[in-house]
């Protein structure tokens, strides 16, 4: 039994560290801002700037241009320039990187909007927790989709084709091989992961296919002047279509199985789109092996996303599966078994966020 001591320092301790949550949050819907109004790049690019200057440049009124400078640099994330009669903000060095570079690994500004557009259908989520139903991926807005593509976008760039794909040397020898290699890209969002991969494999023939209009008309926009036109095709579509069976060589799905009120019927699917002795190769979250309390900071944030998205969206539906974001290695395995799958691997691949399994009919 605790001590009054030990109760006072446990409360007290817990009351700090939510008023500094809810702090780190201000200072994340105000990266928001930044992010979606491109106030960051118009600084990096002109600044230093008054507020009236950045007001002007960015299309926004003084009066918010202000107060959201003021907040920045009272947070930190941006400084104040020295001398002159007039307050100037600039980006500090460093910062640029992590806000702008869309293609650095520390870009981190996406994950503002992707927590943002979580919390966005508040009202269906309270419901959902009362009626045990889900919330329509479609409610939580494109800042969703937007988001999640940003952030993943510098995985692929970086690291798809250079170490991911390349650290299975069946599925690497198989992409530079003849006849070229058909790959459907299952869930392929806003097509960053097939483009890359056209790109690493310069003979295969890469079809995303997604069930989401918004993320295919991205797609497309994305893959034009690519180089890689002619072997990337895009497709709303359901990979449960029976025009598709037998048609690949190797299908791919990435951080989409946990999202997925079915995925025994999407492993199924997926298991009958391969040829004879094609594969199936899986990118998803890093969840921690099995439940801790406390857990890592990684896990704290999963289980944010889950309950606020990952979980609703895979709660649509009559028996739907509910996985959730914190999708352990043995429900995968689970999920391949029930799929018909005979084999299925964790694959030696070492990332922070991301493990990756090969399935094998």
């Amino acid at each position: 039994m605790a001590t009054a001591t030990e109760e006072t320092e446990r409360r007290d301790a817990l009351v700090e560290r939510l008023f500094m949550n809810a702090v780190g949050a201000f200072d994340l819907f105000s990266v928001y801002l930044g992010d979606v109004f491109g106030l960051y790049r118009v600084l990096a690019e002109k600044g230093p700037l008054t507020s009236a200057e950045l007001a002007n440049a960015a299309g926004i009124h003084e009066r918010y241009a202000r107060e959201w400078l003021e907040h920045q640099a009272a947070s930190d994330l941006l400084e104040l320039a020295p001398n002159g009669s007039e307050r100037r903000f600039r980006l500090p060095e460093g910062h640029d990187e992590a806000l702008l570079d869309t293609s650095s690994l520390n870009y981190i500004a996406p994950l503002a909007r992707a927590v943002v557009a979580s919390i966005r259908p508040l009202e269906e989520l309270l419901t959902a927790f009362r009626s045990g139903g889900g919330v329509p991926y479609a409610d939580y807005g494109a800042d969703l989709h937007e988001g999640q593509a940003a952030f993943t976008r510098p995985l692929y760039e970086n690291l798809l084709g250079k170490e991911w794909l390349p650290a299975v040397p069946e599925l690497h020898e198989r992409l530079l091989a003849d006849p070229p290699a058909r790959i459907a890209d299952v869930a392929c969002g806003q097509g960053r992961s097939s483009i890359e991969i056209a790109r690493a494999y310069p003979k295969v023939q890469v079809d995303g296919i997604d069930s989401d209009r918004a993320s295919i008309e991205r797609a497309r926009q994305n893959l034009a002047g690519t180089g890689v036109e002619d072997r990337v095709a895009f497709h709303e579509r359901d990979a449960a279509d029976a025009g598709l069976k037998g048609r690949y060589d190797v299908v791919t799905i990435f951080e989409a199985l946990h999202d997925m009120s079915y995925p025994v019927e999407v492993l199924r699917a997926a298991r009958d789109l391969l040829a004879d002795g094609g594969i199936v190769f899986v990118g998803d979250e890093r969840a921690e092996e099995e439940f801790n309390a406390p857990a890592s900071e990684i896990e704290r944030l999963y289980y944010g996303f889950s309950i606020f998205h990952c979980l609703p969206v895979g709660m649509i539906g009559e028996n739907a599966a509910g996985t959730g974001t914190v999708m352990r290695p043995e429900t995968v395995r689970r999920y391949a078994d029930e799929a018909g799958f005979t084999r299925s691997e964790v694959l030696p691949i070492e990332h922070d966020f991301w493990r990756f399994y090969l399935l094998r009919p």
